[in-house]
């Protein structure tokens, strides 16, 4: 089978490899984050809020270091928002769940200096969350919470969820999210469509054949999907949009950039671009379907 190669991207400076990667992502303007503790959590350890490290990567290699203070969320979702603050949630909001308080204070924003400016809950089994470049908040759940997507803004306000979409039902599981600055495109169990969700208008659901795919991204009326189930797992899906389908053009494999398969990993998309980190987390590369 075909192969197609990630390119490498950003890079955690060395000063910190002897930091614990508790989270990473790729923000909506391109720079890199990495979420850094002293030392890996363990269970049944201490649960009082603790301190964290936040090394950002610009595009132009640049590095900024961020402190924060009284960080909830063991295993944490991570993304920087437009005013250059930072927004940091836990997956789980079970009152039982260590990483809620008693008061569901879930998501903890933080501004430009690492200090906390507001906290609220946005529902327990979160498997994306994205910020855009207007600074809302897309987080897509996973089968615990039937929410299924849902925007939110900087300051907890509800501003769109998914509902029953017609032609898709109820999303139960979000298995992909990508999120740019006008369109969010989705990928949701248990029949895959793609989903396109413009605020203001109408879902627009197209029938889609690929099953399984954790990330997915679009360009100019072209579509990639990455991942799937058993050793479809480093599978890339092409396709066309048409009205209403997605209609297969070809498959790959992706490799990373010296051709070895990529193994355990994170992966996030935005628009045109798929972005990959292997263990042990310190570095992103990206695959962009616009090249």
């Amino acid at each position: 089978m075909q192969t197609s190669a990630l390119v490498p991207y950003a890079r955690l400076p060395r000063t910190y490899h002897d930091r614990h990667v508790l989270t990473s992502t790729v923000d909506a303007f391109g720079a890199a984050h990495w979420l850094l503790t002293d030392r890996a959590p363990e269970p049944g350890a201490d649960r009082h809020p603790f301190d964290a490290l936040i090394v950002s990567v610009q595009d132009d290699g640049g590095v900024e270091v961020t402190e924060l203070s009284a960080l909830r969320a063991r295993f944490p979702y991570l993304d920087r928002l437009p005013d250059g603050g930072f927004v940091v949630a836990s997956a789980r909001a079970r009152r039982a769940d260590a990483d809620a308080d008693a008061n569901g204070r879930q998501v903890q924003v933080f501004d430009a200096l690492g200090r906390e400016t507001w906290s609220f809950a946005v529902g327990d089994a979160i498997e994306h969350l994205l910020a855009d470049p207007s600074g809302a908040l897309w987080v897509g759940h996973f089968d615990e919470n039937p929410a299924g997507i849902r925007r939110w803004s900087a300051t907890g306000e509800l501003q769109w969820h998914s509902g029953d979409v017609p032609g898709a039902g109820w999303i139960m599981d979000c298995y992909a999210l990508n999120v740019t600055d006008s369109v969010a495109w989705a990928c949701p169990y248990t029949d895959f469509p793609l989903l396109e969700i413009r605020p203001g208008r109408p879902v627009r659901v197209r029938a889609n054949t690929v099953r399984g795919a954790k990330a997915v991204a679009v360009h100019e009326g072209r579509v990639a999907f990455f991942g799937g189930y058993g050793d479809e797992q480093d599978r890339i899906a092409y396709g066309e949009l048409t009205d209403t389908t997605v209609e297969p053009t070809g498959v790959a494999v992706l490799t990373r950039p010296d051709g070895t398969p990529v193994g355990r990993h994170r992966v996030l998309a935005r628009g045109s671009r798929i972005y990959v980190q292997d263990e042990p987390f310190t570095a992103w590369a990206v695959w962009d379907l616009s090249g």
